[in-house]
């Protein structure tokens, strides 16, 4: 391990994740100064592979995603965490800006990190995916999520840096499991819109999924990327109007 001026601390959340954790775990292992692994409850090999690199791998279930992160990332050690999924890659040369940017003390509380996001080989370079700046490195106790079940908003007091160097991204395996997954958050989302208990009407939710599809082809070009930018932004489109369904199926079972 090298020395570092700036210890950190690598937290992943993984769920069922044996075919990604060992790669994860390699592209940080030797570098991190702590591996924290927090695993959802997993049925398969995650946690025993897991503990080959590390002798912190919690099992925790999931409850709601924003307060499970901010569970994982109190268990850090140091004051600087680098939160990963089990499908990111850490490459050589962010490790190198990392350092260099910790290496002295700084202002910053944390930085955000561009991602290459991929669906199966494809490199989705346009439709807003890249170079998609994540909150990813930041001192722990000026970071929290929000305590949301889908896509909760990360909260952080300025300010903040911006590395250049990427996180791989293995965002989906092929297109099966986009479609698995976008199934699965727009279940998530409807929900969520039933807990705010506020009326949600199909005319604006028609609107919202016709913008959303505008913006991602139009307005963050994913007509530059081919076949792959009008997946990716009529899949935008479909997510407002699949959430949309399911949350008038809850009113209806619930018989509101």
């Amino acid at each position: 391990m090298k020395d570092k001026l700036t210890p950190i601390s690598v937290v992943i959340i993984t769920k069922n994740e044996e075919k990604n954790i060992v790669s994860c775990l390699e592209s940080v292992s030797g570098w991190a100064d702590e591996i924290i692994v927090v695993d959802d409850e997993s049925t398969d090999e995650t946690l025993s592979l897991a503990k080959r690199f590390s002798s912190k791998v919690f099992s925790r279930k999931m409850d709601i995603e924003g307060a499970h992160r901010n569970w994982a990332y109190a268990q850090a050690e140091n004051d600087w965490v680098l939160s990963l999924d089990a499908d990111e890659r850490v490459t050589e040369e962010l490790k190198n800006e990392i350092d260099k940017a910790l290496s002295n003390p700084t202002d910053y509380n944390g930085f955000t990190i561009p991602r290459k996001n991929f669906i199966g080989k494809h490199w989705i370079k346009s439709s807003g995916w890249y170079p998609s700046p994540q909150l990813k490195l930041f001192r722990k106790d000026k970071f929290k999520y929000e305590e949301a079940a889908v896509h909760p908003k990360a909260f952080m007091s300025d300010p903040c840096g911006h590395l250049k160097s990427d996180i791989i991204h293995y965002s989906y395996k092929n297109i099966e499991d986009f479609i698995n997954k976008l199934n699965k958050q727009t279940t998530l989302e409807a929900q969520k819109w039933y807990n705010q208990a506020k009326p949600m009407r199909l005319g604006h939710f028609l609107w919202r999924s016709f913008d959303r599809f505008m913006r991602s082809f139009f307005g963050k070009k994913g007509f530059k990327g081919g076949f792959w930018g009008f997946v990716v932004a009529f899949c935008a489109g479909l997510y407002q109007f699949l959430s949309y369904l399911k949350y008038r199926e809850i009113v209806r079972n619930k018989g509101v």
